[in-house]
């Protein structure tokens, strides 16, 4: 036994299976038990960290492991040096997976920490990071593998002016997502309305386009970045969620205003107190707005939290309103409209 030991492929064989087994080991007792400790903390980083870790522990101890193997007996300096060199660059290489792992979810709560919210950042900015970290990582490989990369930063430097003559709508696209992103007008979760007509919640900014969800279908809208960025875009989310919803109201000649206005205000704030999304603060109001060919009109207004919440608000608005006025006498005119006709002229 202690003579089988004591030959170099199974050394080798146990430095790589051992390693492989610690690796396995640290990964799913260790790690994976601090992972769920770090779950259920407040801190939110620990979490950003372990996950980006997650099965980077065994490939660098297996790689540790296949070190200490090729060191083993006599393959010869040059088989040992090529060994050696694919060993660190696979090391390199889980270190940049990590790092791009780590650099999108520091975005990600970066991003929720700014804005008070569980959103998530754009697709945009993430892959932008990931690709500074795997960037980086790519020069510190060459490096490694003993190639000069000053030559190389100057020939993309050159062949980038043609790629960027070539692809001048893409990176219009890409230089139009950055600002929208950096101008924070329009962010995922926002419901907006494009002056083109297209009206729906940001879904994500993406490098070429921004994705918008309809309300209430729940279709996908693409839409180019550059059109976006050069659009007239009204964010019914911002600066603030709740919104007013203005409902039109005409009512009979005949009625006594001052009854109709009480009714009204009663019923509008009956619906905010009482149906999901209505809001008691501010008040409801109305005001007297026009005399109409058949009826006075006026507006009612009411406080809801947010764009989703107006249907239902609007729609048992209407319903109250139209029972109330008809046990309360007031009448709701049908459009009238008086036509005189002239009569015939004598010849």
């Amino acid at each position: 036994m202690i003579e089988l030991l004591e030959l170099p492929w199974v050394q080798r064989l146990i430095y790589v299976v051992g390693g492989l087994i610690v690796g396995l080991i640290i990964e799913y007792l260790l790690v994976a038990r601090i992972r769920k400790f770090a779950e259920q903390t407040r801190f939110t980083w620990d979490d950003v960290v372990l996950k980006a870790l997650k099965g980077l522990p065994t490939v660098w101890i297996f790689c540790a492991g296949m070190y200490l193997a090729v060191g083993v007996g006599d393959l010869g300096e040059r088989t040992v040096g090529r060994a050696v060199t694919v060993l660190q660059v696979v090391a390199i290489l889980a270190a940049i997976v990590g790092g791009m792992r780590l650099a999108g979810g520091a975005v990600e709560s970066l991003s929720a920490q700014t804005s008070g919210t569980t959103e998530r950042s754009p697709s945009l900015v993430v892959n932008l990071a990931k690709l500074a970290v795997a960037v980086l990582g790519g020069f510190i490989i060459l490096q490694n593998l003993g190639i000069e990369i000053t030559p190389l930063i100057t020939a993309l430097g050159i062949g980038g002016l043609a790629v960027a003559l070539a692809l001048q709508d893409t990176l219009g696209n890409l230089f139009a997502g950055v600002q929208i992103i950096l101008s924070r007008a329009v962010k995922p979760q926002d419901y907006v309305q494009l002056s083109s007509g297209e009206a729906g919640w940001v879904s994500d900014v993406r490098a070429r386009h921004t994705t918008i969800e309809t309300f209430p279908d729940g279709n996908q809208v693409t839409v180019p970045n550059s059109v976006l960025a050069s659009s007239i875009v009204k964010n019914f989310s911002y600066p603030d969620l709740a919104l007013w919803v203005s409902v039109p109201v005409g009512v009979s000649y005949a009625s006594d205003l001052g009854q109709v206005e009480q009714v009204t205000i009663d019923v509008a704030k009956e619906v905010v107190g009482n149906v999901d999304g209505g809001l008691t603060e501010p008040e409801p109001f109305m005001l007297y707005k026009e005399f109409g060919s058949s009826s006075i009109d006026f507006d009612v207004r009411m406080k809801v939290r947010d764009f989703r919440s107006q249907g239902p608000v609007r729609h048992e608005f209407i319903k109250r309103l139209h029972k109330r006025y008809g046990s309360e006498g007031i009448e709701i005119p049908f459009p009238i409209r008086t036509v005189v006709m002239k009569g015939e002229q004598k010849s």
